[in-house]
C-alpha cells in the first residue's frame, strides 16, 4: 500500500500543466468547436441554420459533461435540451412561418453592443463562479458529483422552483407560437376575401361574372347583341 500510495504521488508530480492527458486534450478540443458552433450560432442570419448550429453547441456541452464523468447531467443534455428545447424552437419557427432563407430582418445593426454586452455577461458569469466555488471542496470518497443521487437531491430541493419556472416559461413560449400561428392564418383569409371581392366585376356596367370584359352586357353591344346596328335600324 505505501508503495502504491508512493507510485501515485510521483505519478501526480510528474504530470504538470505542459504534459496533459488524452481526456484533457479532447476536452480542450471539444470546447472549441463548442465555442465556435455557439458563435455561428448567434452570427448566422439564417434561422433555421441557427437552430442546427445550436444543436451542435449544445452536443458538444454533452461531450464535456461526458468527459467530466457527469454521465447522468450529458444525457440530461442531451435528452431535454438537443431532443426538446431545439425541437420545440423549430416547430416555433414552422408555426410562425419565420423565413427559411437569409433574413435582413434578423440583424439589427447593433453587433457591437451585443458584443460588449456579452462579453461583460460572461466576464461577470465567471467572477460569480470563481468567487462562489473557490474554497469549496470536492469529497471523492462520496458520491460521485455528477451522479443520479446527487444531482437528482439538489435539483428537487436546491432547485425545484427555477425547474418549474423553466417549464412553464417553455410551456408559454408553445402558446404563444400557437397564437401567433392562428393569427397570421385569419389575416391571410381576410386578405384573400377583400382581393376576391375587389376583383370580382359590377353588375351595373352589364358584367356577367364569367365574361372576359366588364363591360359585356348587351347595352354596350357586348355578348349577346348578334344583331348589327345598321340592320335594326333599316328593319325600323
Amino acid at each position: 500500500m505505501a508503495a502504491h500510495a508512493t507510485t501515485t504521488s510521483a505519478a501526480s508530480e510528474s504530470h504538470g500543466f505542459l504534459s496533459p492527458t488524452g481526456v484533457e486534450i479532447a476536452f480542450l478540443l471539444v470546447g472549441l468547436v463548442t465555442f465556435g458552433a455557439a458563435v455561428v450560432t448567434v452570427t448566422t442570419k439564417q434561422l433555421v441554420h441557427a437552430a442546427l448550429w445550436l444543436v451542435v453547441a449544445l452536443g458538444g456541452l454533452a461531450v464535456e459533461y461526458l468527459l467530466l464523468t457527469a454521465e447522468f447531467i450529458a444525457w440530461v443534455q442531451v435528452l431535454i435540451y438537443v431532443g426538446s428545447v431545439v425541437v420545440l424552437l423549430l416547430f416555433g419557427l414552422m408555426l410562425t412561418r419565420a423565413p427559411i432563407g437569409r433574413s435582413p430582418d434578423a440583424d439589427s445593426g447593433n453587433r457591437w453592443a451585443a458584443l460588449t454586452v456579452a462579453i461583460a455577461a460572461a466576464a461577470a458569469l465567471v467572477w460569480v463562479v470563481v468567487d462562489a466555488f473557490r474554497t469549496t471542496w470536492i469529497d471523492l470518497d462520496g458520491a460521485a458529483a455528477g451522479s443520479t443521487e446527487v444531482t437528482g437531491a439538489s435539483l428537487f430541493q436546491s432547485w425545484v422552483l427555477p425547474f418549474e419556472a423553466l417549464s412553464v416559461l417553455l410551456l408559454a413560449a408553445l402558446v404563444g407560437a400557437i397564437v401567433l400561428s392562428r393569427k397570421a392564418k385569419a389575416n391571410a383569409a381576410d386578405a384573400a376575401n377583400a382581393a376576391t371581392t375587389t376583383s370580382a366585376p359590377s353588375p351595373r356596367n352589364g358584367g356577367t361574372p364569367n365574361s372576359g370584359t366588364p363591360n359585356g352586357g348587351p347595352r354596350n353591344g357586348g355578348p349577346g347583341n348578334d344583331t348589327p346596328r345598321s340592320d335594326k335600324e333599316g328593319a325600323r
